[in-house]
């Protein structure tokens, strides 16, 4: 007789791996962003294999709600890890962080001002692989819409430095109305496809964001392209309070100069030099200061009362941004004295980050933002200076 078969005991169910978050996500590809940086760097170029690495790791979708394939990234609550996420990728590549911010700020703005219906189209269509952007800058020809008799309406004018042209296939648009109104729209670029300048973009660094001239002259778009009410896109705190969003790249960019320096003195053996110590001992200084100040700016962003407190807010944002770009600045003053004239000839990943972000640290209004933020503390002149921010 055949000795009966002894059931095994079922095995215990092991716990799934957990899904990366978006920061931790960002954070693993940073490397392979740098090692890659060089190739796209070029007038017209794009990071095309980046970007797709960044939709394979579910960046892309990130910033939408969980039930819409999302990870809740843009909610208030996340603002500490989606600064962190983009500090990442920044250090990657700033190119690649302008673009993935732009993409962040588009679906922030649609999930905000959206109908249920488009809020789900839109989200369909970034999960069919659509990246946005937003394209809100303009010179004397710009945007208009024009009604038609049918309700829908045609474009005439141009935007320029409109990041990812050619690659993004819904990017949000402002554009002026017949009453003088600024109106939000989403145009599908694959379908409705603009006129593209590329002799515009010939800048010092950040080439590969391909930021061209774009003239959208007789493309027509239709009532549910439309996003939101007439002046929504300027709403604070909204609207300010975004400059903590490309803070957080810029900061990136100035840790991958920091490493990027210390490889450079490594190889050419010069970390005994004591001028050389001095120099990163304020260098470590400046990124750690930078560090706190994007904490301190989701800090604030995500308490309850921040959209209340919308000039509190605003004021906050445009401190962090004023305080990031002169970070930026000193770490690179700092960083290419210690590498030299050696550093800063091609094909030296440095001589690459300092263009991109001496380029990038460039943002518009510097003046009008620590002028608004003086207007600020000057109007709360009962309230004491630590309980401004932490009251």
């Amino acid at each position: 007789m055949l000795p009966a078969v002894l059931a095994h005991p079922p095995l215990p169910l092991l716990p799934s791996a957990p899904l990366p978050t978006p920061e931790s996500a960002a954070n693993s590809l940073s490397a392979r962003l740098a090692a890659h940086a060089g190739l796209s760097d070029c007038e017209g170029g794009f990071p095309v294999e980046e970007i797709a690495w960044l939709r394979e790791a579910g960046l892309l979708l990130a910033p939408l709600p969980t039930p819409l394939g999302g990870a809740d990234l843009v909610a208030g609550s996340q603002t500490a890890a989606l600064l962190q996420t983009l500090k990442h990728i920044g250090r990657g590549n700033l190119a690649v962080g302008r673009l993935y911010e732009g993409h962040v700020n588009a679906l922030q703005l649609l999930l905000r001002f959206g109908l249920p219906g488009q809020i789900a189209r839109w989200a369909a269509a970034a999960a069919a692989g659509h990246m946005f952007g937003v394209w809100n800058t303009e010179a004397q020809d710009g945007v208009r819409l024009v009604p038609l008799p049918d309700g829908r309406y045609r474009l005439h004018g141009s935007k320029t430095f409109a990041s990812g042209a050619g690659h993004v296939t819904r990017p949000l648009l402002t554009a002026a109305l017949p009453d003088g109104g600024w109106q939000m729209l989403i145009l599908p670029a694959d379908e409705q496809v603009p006129q593209l300048d590329a002799s515009f973009w010939r800048p010092l660094g950040m080439r590969a964001t391909a930021s061209f001239r774009v003239d959208f002259t007789g493309l027509e778009v239709g009532p549910d392209d439309l996003l939101g009410a007439p002046g929504d896109y300027y709403q604070q705190p909204g609207f300010s309070g975004g400059a903590i969003r490309f803070a957080a790249v810029q900061l990136g960019g100035a840790e991958a100069v920091f490493d990027e320096a210390r490889r450079f003195l490594s190889r050419a053996g010069r970390t005994d030099d004591p001028y050389q110590r001095m120099r990163f001992g304020e260098l470590a200084v400046l990124v750690e200061s930078g560090n706190q100040w994007l904490r301190g700016a989701a800090a604030h962003a995500m308490r309850s009362a921040a959209e209340a407190e919308a000039a509190a807010t605003v004021a906050y944002a445009n401190m962090t941004r004023t305080a990031v770009e002169g970070i930026c600045l000193h770490v690179l003053q700092l960083a290419e004295r210690s590498v030299g004239a050696r550093g800063l000839l091609r094909p030296e990943p440095f001589e690459r980050l300092h263009r991109d972000l001496t380029h990038y640290l460039r943002q518009p209004a510097p003046d009008a933002a620590v002028a608004e933020a003086g207007r600020f503390v000057l109007e709360q002149v009962a309230t004491p200076a630590h309980d401004l921010w932490h009251g």
